[in-house]
């Protein structure tokens, strides 16, 4: 199993540049089994997941074309072949149930295993089903699969989440894109993903108004076209790029990068001591003036600050002058990197979803257990600010979610390589 081999070499110079989001590639792709045309994605990300993804949709029939060393996805699903998505696929991942409701509203049929995903929580698909239900679809739970009909196709309704899911909103939005009838999808998730998606079922014919708020309408329609569309810049892969000159010291700038990705994650970096420039190309990141200050951090849905980004906050948090508090309130058992962290000299006090940080001069670098995506690029960035030399350890999920970090850290001057693992 590979590792990554990190030596803190003082700051960060140069330009790197920002990959396709993950999770909004992961979200338009399925949308291509709501049609028999072709649907083309630019700017897809190079990563695990993606390919994880491709390989339930070729499961089900659907063409899959890597084109441009894979940053054109060329799908089509003209001649869907099996409505079943086999748990040895989709267990690799929890994106995969977004297959559900596309599958459901094309075809009136689909069998779905429940997924796996990141040990950071439960993450129940109860509201995508609730959601399904809500449209017109008989929904049974059957040896760890969702056996989903809607005889005579879905029918339009009020679908109104008791709290923000993206995925729920994700697979609400794909279903009712053919759904007979208006739907009204209440506190949908406000995600740039989400707008995403919207815009590239828009250009595939869909009547969708709202997106950007918490109320969506959509106006069924009897089929969907075609489209070529770009996937909307990584702002979570932004997000941790920018923290690297925020801790290490330097002046990198993010290209592809805009503010209003990442407004609230900014606003923490500024009141931190960080600066942040929009340019033509994206965004130049810099400390303003020596070491960072502690700030407070509450993880929110979109607009608020990110989950995704709270562990590499922790580790720009742990050389700040002062304490900081930081609270998860997304998903539980999120904060499996602190121990890992305190390895390395940082001073963290965990008790249940809140982490009180005390920032350290420096921390000293030491061997450490990736736990989940985001804690594995964490630790990369804290060895980056450190002593010595940091191993991080079980990277396999650093490649879900982050496309060559070592080439991309390496250009700006950080110290960085990959172990081959036996």
């Amino acid at each position: 199993m590979d590792s990554i081999l990190v030596t803190g070499n003082g700051p960060l110079n140069g330009q790197i540049p920002i990959a396709g989001a993950k999770n909004a590639c992961l979200t338009l792709m399925p949308a291509t089994l709501l049609s028999d045309a072709p649907l083309t994605l630019t700017n897809a990300p190079r990563l695990s997941d993606i390919k994880t993804m491709t390989t339930l949709l070729q499961s089900l029939g659907v063409e899959v074309t890597s084109l441009q060393e894979g940053q054109v996805l060329a799908l089509s699903s003209h001649n869907l072949t099996n409505h079943v998505a086999d748990y040895d696929i989709v267990r690799k991942m929890r994106a995969s149930i977004l297959v559900l409701g596309p599958m459901l509203a094309r075809d009136g049929h689909a069998v779905v295993s429940l997924p796996g995903g990141c040990a950071i929580g439960a993450r129940p698909v109860d509201l995508h089903l609730k959601a399904l239900e809500a449209l017109g679809a008989d929904l049974e739970l059957k040896e760890g699969y969702v056996h989903a009909k809607a005889v005579g196709g879905l029918k339009g309704g009020t679908v109104e989440f008791p709290f923000v899911s993206v995925g729920a909103t994700e697979n609400a939005v794909m279903a009712a894109t053919l759904a007979k009838g208006t739907t009204i999808i209440k506190n949908a998730a406000r995600e740039p993903e989400i707008v995403d998606l919207v815009h590239c079922l828009q250009k595939m014919g869909a009547q969708i108004t709202g997106e950007g708020t918490s109320t969506l309408e959509i106006q069924g329609v009897d089929r969907l076209d075609g489209a070529t569309h770009p996937v909307v810049t990584d702002r979570i892969e932004l997000g941790t790029y920018m923290l690297a000159p925020a801790i290490c010291g330097g002046e990198v700038e993010c290209l592809g990068g805009r503010i209003g990705l990442v407004k609230s994650f900014c606003e923490k970096l500024d009141a931190a001591g960080v600066s942040v420039e929009e340019t033509k190309a994206g965004l130049k990141v810099a400390r303003k003036n020596g070491r960072v200050r502690a700030v407070d951090v509450v993880t929110e849905p979109f607009p608020g600050f990110p989950t995704d980004l709270q562990a590499q906050m922790m580790a720009l948090m742990c050389t700040a002058q002062g304490t900081s508090v930081l609270e998860e309130k997304i998903f539980e058992n999120r904060f499996m990197h602190a121990p890992e962290l305190m390895r390395m000299g940082a001073e963290i006090d965990v008790h249940g979803g809140t982490a009180t940080v005390t920032g350290v001069e420096r921390l000293k670098g030491a061997p450490v257990m990736a736990t989940d995506l985001r804690a594995s690029v964490s630790l990369i960035l804290a060895g980056l600010a450190a002593e010595g030399e940091t191993l991080v350890n079980r990277v396999y999920h650093l490649d879900r979610g982050y496309e060559r970090v070592e080439e991309k850290l390496g250009h700006v001057g950080a110290k960085i390589e990959r172990v081959q693992g036996e």
